[in-house]
């Protein structure tokens, strides 16, 4: 399962933070930022996904988080 999720962060170390704190939620996923991409791309490849674990995460981190449609 694959979800693309569209954010508002910008910095590298940001980014990293953000990966190790959903690899404690979604151990054993692949997890990307594309922070070229205008919409900051969050990508996530895991069996199992949970939408609202994921958005709850970022904001609460002061994060802006949506699913990309």
């Amino acid at each position: 399962m694959i979800e693309v999720f569209k954010t508002n962060v910008q910095e590298v170390h940001q980014s990293k933070m953000i990966v190790e704190k959903l690899l404690e939620h979604f151990p054993n996923s692949s997890i990307n930022f594309d922070l070229e991409d205008c919409d900051k791309i969050l990508r996530i490849h895991s069996m199992s996904i949970s939408n609202k674990i994921i958005i709850e995460l970022l904001n609460a981190h002061g994060f802006h988080c949506e699913v990309l449609v």
